[in-house]
């Protein structure tokens, strides 16, 4: 069964396209009847000064020390409603390889190098100012922070500390979307919880986005969630809000901010499970286009987890009571060939606690290559 979803997804995506949200260097895409087509492979090497035995600590897609990965085949369906009249849409993502496994779900396993990150339907109803009612059900990419799950969008190459310890990666359930008009939208999600398929408890997580854009250059999207995330406890709820700006200075620069902060009620899940955990962090990026087909990216992040609840035993980090840590990252985007996208990068991460072997700090090297199709 698994064999036969994986081979129609596959088939479905050779006739369609992707959605990559807030997508800033968005592969191609190829028309036919009725969908489009896009998607990308991808592959890497990193090594980091100081692993933890064979994995890089904190990291998430270049987390393997000194090895070449075969990261991402990422293939994409979409056939688009028509937001004028009573219409229907589908879009459908498979990704194959490394990246997969960390951001596979609870209640959905296609092998340890598969995984479904999107495969929703999108039912239209008609609104007087044109831009319709989205009600989508199925699965869906998360809705919070700047950087995604396909990392060709991302300004920088490897995930920051807010994509990987303070998000979901995907959620499923049901979403209504709508557009007031040019200046604001909103986005209302309920799922069975953070990355579950099957739902771990009896409860459900609300995930709500509004987005305002002042003018063509600048916008500010704000996020508020609420919901139980361990097994069979409905009672201990993980509760948080995010804020993420944009402003494009020139034609070339591009700057974001994003700060989050979040609380879970004590619950065995916890490495101390007698009392609430917190934490919080904020998120600088940076992109500049030295020429068309030179541009250079920046991130500098803070993540404070005082009570270990999202860093503990995560992502190769040692099991801790609670730990600070921030990173800068330096991504020089090359697109010289047609097609693809060359990714040098540098990053260096430091500790409040030993996180990186018997060190405070590592300085990590790497070299993604991807083909956008």
């Amino acid at each position: 069964m698994q064999r036969l979803l994986v081979l129609g997804l596959i088939a479905l995506a050779t006739g369609a396209h992707a959605q990559t949200a807030r997508d800033t260097t968005s592969p191609p895409t190829r028309a036919v009847p009725g969908f489009a087509l896009s998607g990308y492979a991808e592959a890497s090497y990193q090594y980091s000064t100081h692993p933890n035995g064979s994995t890089i600590a904190g990291h998430v897609y270049d987390r393997y020390q000194n090895q070449f990965s075969l990261d991402a085949l990422d293939l994409v369906a979409d056939r688009p409603y028509d937001p004028r009249t009573w219409s229907a849409g589908l879009h459908a993502e498979i990704l194959l390889g490394q990246n997969a496994t960390v951001i596979q779900s609870n209640g959905l396993s296609l092998g340890p190098q598969g995984d479904v990150p999107q495969l929703y339907v999108t039912l239209n109803a008609p609104t007087p100012n044109g831009n319709g009612l989205q009600i989508q059900v199925g699965r869906f990419a998360t809705l919070l922070g700047l950087e995604v799950i396909e990392d060709v969008a991302n300004p920088v190459w490897s995930g920051g500390s807010q994509f990987i310890f303070l998000e979901d990666f995907t959620s499923t359930g049901a979403q209504l979307s709508y557009r007031f008009g040019p200046r604001t939208d909103v986005q209302l999600r309920v799922s069975n919880g953070w990355d579950a398929v099957q739902a771990r408890n009896s409860g459900k997580t609300v995930l709500g986005r509004l987005g305002l854009y002042p003018d063509t250059s600048s916008s500010v999207a704000l996020f508020g969630y609420t919901g139980a995330e361990e097994f069979g406890n409905a009672a201990a709820l993980r509760s948080g809000a995010e804020a993420l700006l944009w402003k494009r200075f020139a034609a070339s620069w591009n700057v974001w901010l994003q700060a989050d902060y979040g609380r879970e009620m004590a619950n065995a899940a916890l490495p101390d499970s007698t009392r609430d955990a917190q934490w919080w962090a904020f998120g600088a990026w940076f992109s500049h286009d030295l020429t068309p087909t030179v541009n250079v990216a920046a991130r500098a992040d803070y993540l404070a987890d005082p009570d270990g609840a999202r860093t503990s035993g995560a992502f190769g980090y040692p099991a801790n009571r609670g730990q600070r840590v921030g990173s800068a990252t330096l991504t020089l985007n090359l697109r010289t060939w047609t097609g693809a996208l060359v990714r040098p990068e540098l990053r260096y991460d430091r500790s409040t606690i030993a996180a990186f072997g018997p060190h405070p700090s590592q300085l990590t090297a790497g070299l993604g290559v991807a083909y956008l199709f």
